[in-house]
C-alpha cells in the first residue's frame, strides 16, 4: 500500500488449462511474478479448474486436485491479497467459491450467491447457493479452519475488501452494496462472462455504476479465450472502476486481443493495474452521505479478517488528468462545453425574465476572455428568448492598462454582435478620485499634470516600480459604478479567479448575476472556442478566435512605452493550469497538500514543471485560498456547472477567517 493512501490492483485473467488445476495453479503463480508490485491481484471466476468443466465439477479428483493446488498457490502468496476461484465441496453440497489469499494462507472463503441457470449457463445443476450455507468454517487439510460465507470481508489499514462473484454484480441488489454499507470501500469481482455482441459495454456500464453507487473502487477479472470455446468464446475482459470512473480497462476479444497458443503460460493473457485512491473514497463518503441513510443497512452482520500489505512508497501506477476540468478527447469536450453552454443560458433566461421587458442587460466588455462568455451567453439567451439583442449594452471602459487589440476585439465583437454599446474612457475619472483621495500613483505626485500626461509619465515607470493596488483598485471599482448606475449588471469573473481571489472586492467582484462563477479559467478559453466554431458568425468566429489566442490580463497596470502590457495575470499568481489543479483536488477530492503536490508532479502539463514551481505555487493558491474567502462568502447568484462550485450558499462554506498554517507546514 502506497503511504500516501493508494492501493494498488491488478485485474488479470490467465491461460487456462480446462480440467487441470496443476497447469492452471502453475499459469498463476508464474504470472503473479509480474505483478509483486500490486497489493490486491485478482483472477477470474473458477480459474483453478476452469469455467467450462460441466459435469466434470462432480468429478472428485478434479475437486481434489483443486484442493491441492490451492494450497499450494496459497503458501507461495506473501505480503499481498490474492484471490482465486475454485469449485469446493462441503457437507455433501458443492460451492463456486472465491479464496482470498495472503501471508501464505487461506484468509477466508466467499461462496457465490446468486447461480445463473439460463440461457447458455447451468450452474445451479452443479453448484449450491452461498446463501444456503449454514456453516461459518471450514476444515482444509493442511490449512487447519477457514472463514467460509458470505458474510466476510478483509481489512488492511485504509482498505476494505467485498468479494462478490460474477452473476452477484447482474442482479437487482448486489452482495456489494451491503459490503459497501458495512465498509468495504474495494469490491472485487471473480467473472466468467463470455462474449457476444454489444455484452462488453453494459458490462463495463454495470462496473462502473455500481462503483459509483457505492463510492468505492470495483475491480472485475473474467475468464479468457483460453477458456473451452465448445459452445462459447470468453473474452477476458479486466476493468478496475473506481466511484463511478474508469482507471483501466484490458483489452479483450473483440478489441485486438492477441492469443499465442505457443508462448509462455506465465503471461497473462490480459490484465488492468491501476491505485485506488483510498483517502479520495473516504471524503466522498463522508461528504456524500445518502448511502449511509439506508434504513436496513444490511441484512448481515459481517466478519472482518485481517491482512498485511507491504509499504509501497513507490511512483504511481494511475493517469493523474493535469487538466481535471477538461475532457482529453475533442468529442468530450465538445459534448461539455455544448452543455455548460446551453446551462449558462437556460440559467440567464430564468433570471432575466423575472425582469421588467425594458430593463438593460449591462456587461464590461473588455476584449479578454470572461467578459466575452458572459457577452456570448446573453447575445444567445435572448436570440433564444425572442428578446432584441440591443437591450443588451456592452460598455468598454479603456484605462491606463487596455491595450489597442483588446480595446479593437471589444468594440469590434459588440458591433457585429448588434448589441448597444458604449465607450467611457474612465482615465480622467480615476484622476479625480486620485487627488480626492490624495495617492500618488506610484509615488508620482499629480501636481500640474492630466489624466493624459500621468499616462505618459507612468509608462516610463521601471518594472519595479510598477506596483500599487490603490490605482488598480480605483479602476476596477470606476467600472464597476459605471455598469451598476445603468441596469442589471452581468458578472464576467470565473471560478478560478474566485478561488485564488484575483478581483477587486465590490467591483468585478459583484454584479447582479454571473453565468461565469462556476466555470474554471482553463476551461473558459475551450468555452469561448466552442462558440466561436458552433454558434458565432464568421465575423464574430475570426473575433472570438483572436481573444482565445491573447495572453491573460486585468488590464490595470500601465503600459510600457511600447504600448505592451507589463501586467500577465500567470506571471503574477503562476500558471492557471496548475491552480485549477489544485482548486479540484482539494475542494473536489479533499485532497491534503502533500497529496496534491504528488498528484501535480505524477502529471503531465502541457508546460514541464520542476518540483519547487509547482509547491511554490501550491502555497500561492493555500495562501490566497485562504486568505479570499472573505470574497466568496458574498458572491452574486450564479448557475453550477459542474462537480467543483465555490458558492457559499451550496458547495463550499468555510469561515473567512480560517487559518492557513496547518496546509502550509505540511509542504514544509
Amino acid at each position: 500500500m502506497h503511504s500516501s493512501g493508494f492501493l494498488r490492483v491488478s485485474a488479470i485473467s490467465t491461460r487456462t488449462t480446462v480440467a487441470n488445476p496443476k497447469r492452471n495453479s502453475l499459469a498463476i503463480q508464474q504470472a503473479l511474478m509480474s505483478f509483486q508490485s500490486s497489493d490486491v491481484v485478482l483472477l477470474p471466476e473458477l480459474c483453478l479448474s476452469g469455467y467450462t468443466c460441466g459435469e466434470l465439477f462432480l468429478q472428485e479428483k478434479l475437486l481434489e486436485s483443486c484442493r491441492s493446488e490451492l494450497i499450494t498457490l496459497a503458501s507461495s502468496v506473501g505480503r499481498q491479497l490474492v484471490v482465486v476461484g475454485l469449485p469446493m465441496a462441503f457437507c455433501g453440497r458443492l460451492y463456486n467459491v472465491a479464496a482470498v489469499l495472503g501471508a501464505g494462507r487461506v484468509l477466508g472463503l466467499v461462496p457465490k450467491t446468486h447461480l445463473p441457470n439460463y440461457g447458455e449457463f447451468y450452474e445451479a445443476r452443479w453448484f449450491s447457493s452461498g446463501a444456503e450455507a449454514d456453516f461459518e468454517v471450514v476444515e482444509l487439510q493442511g490449512l487447519g479452519q477457514v472463514p467460509f460465507g458470505t458474510d466476510l470481508l478483509f481489512s488492511s489499514g485504509k482498505a476494505t475488501l467485498g468479494v462478490e462473484i460474477c452473476e452477484d454484480l447482474w442482479v437487482p441488489i448486489p452482495p456489494s452494496s451491503e459490503q459497501a454499507l458495512a465498509g468495504a470501500n474495494v469490491l472485487l469481482n471473480l467473472s466468467a462472462s463470455n462474449e457476444t455482441i454489444a455484452k462488453a459495454s453494459y458490462r463495463k456500464q454495470l462496473v462502473m455504476v455500481q462503483s459509483g453507487k457505492c463510492i468505492a473502487a470495483y475491480a472485475y477479472s473474467s475468464a479468457g479465450p483460453t477458456e473451452s470455446t465448445t459452445d462459447l468464446v470468453f473474452g477476458g475482459h479486466c476493468m478496475i472502476s473506481e466511484n463511478g470512473s474508469m482507471l483501466g480497462e484490458s483489452k479483450r476479444i473483440g478489441t485486438g486481443l492477441e492469443i499465442d497458443a505457443q508462448s509462455n503460460m506465465s503471461t497473462a493473457v490480459s490484465f488492468t493495474t491501476a491505485d485506488i485512491d483510498l483517502d479520495k473514497l473516504d471524503r466522498d463518503r463522508r461528504a456524500f452521505q445518502t448511502m449511509h441513510q439506508t434504513a436496513d443497512r444490511s441484512s448481515l452482520e459481517y466478519r472482518m479478517i485481517p491482512f498485511d500489505l507491504s509499504v509501497n512508497p513507490g511512483s504511481l501506477c494511475r493517469w493523474v488528468d493535469p487538466h481535471p476540468f477538461v475532457p482529453a478527447s475533442k468529442e468530450q469536450l465538445h459534448e461539455r462545453c455544448s452543455e455548460i453552454f446551453e446551462i449558462q443560458c437556460a440559467a440567464l433566461a430564468k433570471r432575466v425574465g423575472q425582469l421588467p421587458a425594458d430593463t438593460p442587460l449591462c456587461i464590461g466588455v473588455s476584449g479578454g476572455l470572461d467578459s466575452t462568455l458572459a457577452l456570448m451567453v446573453s447575445v444567445q439567451t435572448c436570440k433564444r428568448m425572442g428578446w432584441p439583442t440591443s437591450r443588451i449594452l456592452g460598455m468598454t471602459m479603456p484605462g491606463f492598462g487596455t491595450t489597442r487589440q483588446s480595446r479593437s476585439n471589444a468594440i469590434e465583437l459588440m458591433k457585429h454582435l448588434e448589441v448597444e454599446s458604449q465607450e467611457i474612457d474612465i482615465r480622467e475619472n480615476c484622476f479625480e478620485m486620485f487627488k480626492s483621495l490624495g495617492h500618488q500613483p506610484f509615488g508620482v505626485s499629480l501636481e500640474g499634470l492630466t489624466s493624459k500626461t500621468l499616462q505618459v509619465k507612468l509608462e516610463r515607470l521601471p518594472g519595479e516600480k510598477r506596483h500599487d493596488l490603490v490605482f488598480e483598485n480605483v479602476q476596477a471599482r470606476m467600472r464597476t459604478m459605471m455598469l451598476m448606475n445603468r441596469g442589471f449588471v452581468l458578472g464576467t469573473g470565473d471560478m478560478s479567479e474566485l478561488a485564488l481571489g484575483w478581483c477587486t472586492y465590490n467591483a468585478d467582484h459583484m454584479s447582479m448575476y454571473n453565468v461565469n462563477c462556476s466555470v474554471p479559467k482553463t476551461l473558459v478559453r475551450f468555452l469561448v472556442r466552442y462558440v466561436a466554431e458552433n454558434v458565432a458568425t464568421s465575423h464574430v468566429s475570426k473575433i472570438l478566435i483572436d481573444i482565445v489566442e491573447t495572453p491573460i490580463t486585468p488590464e490595470l497596470l500601465p503600459l510600457s512605452s511600447d504600448q505592451k502590457v507589463v501586467q500577465t495575470t500567470e506571471d503574477s499568481i503562476g500558471p492557471y493550469e496548475l491552480h485549477d489543479f489544485f482548486l479540484y483536488h482539494m475542494v473536489r477530492g479533499g485532497a491534503c497538500p502533500s497529496k496534491i503536490l504528488l498528484l501535480a508532479e505524477h502529471a503531465r502539463f502541457d508546460t514541464p514543471y520542476s518540483s519547487d514551481q509547482i509547491r511554490t505555487t501550491l502555497k500561492t493558491f493555500l495562501k490566497r485560498f485562504f486568505a479570499s474567502q472573505y470574497k466568496r462568502s458574498c458572491v452574486p447568484d450564479g448557475p453550477k456547472v459542474g462537480s467543483v462550485s465555490l458558492s457559499p450558499r451550496g458547495d463550499w462554506r468555510m469561515p473567512s477567517d480560517a487559518d492557513v498554517e496547518a496546509w502550509l507546514c505540511e509542504l514544509g
